[in-house]
């Protein structure tokens, strides 16, 4: 098995857990969160401080990198690790969430989708083989599967299609696979009929797959949607292989998916706030555009060791922001991916404390905008 599980703890209180993934490049203490490397890189970071800053496991993008610089050059460079310089874990995606915001410039069929590049208009083809095809050319750890996901106005014949293909993607890409050492996860894709998920679910799980994904949500469907799918999606993948929520990265989902079970997360949501000047703090959000810290000469945050935190001030790094400094935001980058790992790396250890739920209620009233009270209670 490329991957393994290992559950270390269940909390008595909720339905969260601490784990660890073992995978061919190291181990990773879960719940993780990856940060997202689309194009070979976490921007205005370098592998050095991502380590630094806590990553052990990184995403980066099929879609973009076939794109540009292409994965046969990737191939010829030694690999995407070797490319980039991470020696760490890294997960890639199938790319089917870029065609999806590609809509206008995309067509599906069972064999696969036709689209036009974002970068210059030509027109490609993905179909399951090729994707994994890329993917064993990168020589990621972990890779996805061709999958379909739809909108939240998507009407049930529309979700209930896209899921029996990306079931059938599935099988497809099971059988293309060539590379024994990548970790091939299956999607769970239905919108947010509770029906369709489950089948999904149940349908991969007897595929064995070392791993389990929880596609197209957090794509613009209510937050109670959200808790109710994982409510029914999760109690359905094996206790002993990961799972991964993709595309979520907000404090309040983390900590609603994590009392649901779930393992692994990604997001660019703290890397693009981070660039807008938005920085996450142990007391919630901080615009540092914001005029309030001209003169604020105290850190980021007093509570947090990174670098950032250890060496430079709110006001300073205003100053950056608002001069269109790159320091600036590599400042503030570097700061939210260690704080997301820290968070994570707290809601761990409250697992392993058995007070998930009390962490849960603390930081929702920080973090959460949505006010859903312990979900694994029941009731969604």
């Amino acid at each position: 098995m490329p991957v393994k599980f290992r559950q270390v703890h269940a909390d008595a209180g909720s339905r969260a857990r601490a784990g660890e993934l073992i995978t061919r490049r190291g181990a990773v203490a879960t719940p993780c969160f990856m940060p997202v490397g689309t194009l070979g890189t976490v921007r205005a970071m370098t592998p050095e401080e991502l380590q630094a800053a806590g990553s052990r496991i990184i995403l980066a993008n099929t879609y973009h990198l076939y794109l540009r610089p292409g994965h046969r050059l990737v191939a010829k460079a030694g690999g995407l690790h070797r490319f980039m310089n991470w020696p760490g874990p890294l997960l890639t995606d199938s790319g089917g969430f870029q065609v999806f915001s590609l809509a206008p410039l995309m067509s599906v069929d069972d064999d696969g989708i036709d689209f036009r590049s974002h970068v210059d208009g030509s027109a490609h083809r993905f179909t399951p083989e090729l994707v994994m095809e890329i993917q064993e050319a990168l020589g990621s750890d972990i890779i996805m599967p061709l999958d379909q996901l739809v909108g939240p106005d998507a009407g049930p014949d529309v979700v209930a299609e896209a899921m029996e293909r990306t079931l059938r993607w599935a099988r497809r890409s099971r059988a293309a696979q060539r590379d024994p050492g990548q970790a091939l996860f299956g999607i769970v894709q239905g919108g947010v009929d509770p029906v369709l998920r489950r089948q999904c679910a149940r349908e991969l799980v007897a595929m064995d797959f070392p791993g389990y994904a929880i596609g197209g949500l957090s794509v613009g469907e209510p937050a109670e949607a959200m808790a109710a799918t994982l409510a029914a999606t999760v109690p359905e993948l094996p206790p002993g292989k990961p799972r991964y929520l993709m595309g979520v990265g907000s404090p309040d989902y983390l900590l609603l998916a994590v009392g649901l079970g779930v393992d692994m997360f990604d997001s660019v949501l703290p890397t693009r706030l981070a660039r807008h000047g938005t920085v996450y703090t142990w007391s919630g959000k901080l615009v540092l555009t914001h005029a309030r810290y001209r003169e604020d000469l105290n850190p980021v945050d007093a509570d947090c060791g990174c670098y950032t935190c250890s060496s430079y001030s709110r006001a300073y790094i205003r100053h950056l922001l608002k001069a269109n400094e790159i320091l600036g935001i590599r400042l503030a980058t570097i700061h939210n991916v260690h704080f997301m790992h820290d968070f994570m790396a707290a809601m761990r250890q409250a697992i392993l404390d058995n007070e998930f739920a009390s962490f849960y209620r603390r930081w929702l009233s920080v973090f959460g905008s949505h006010g859903i009270m312990e979900p694994w209670r029941g009731g969604l």
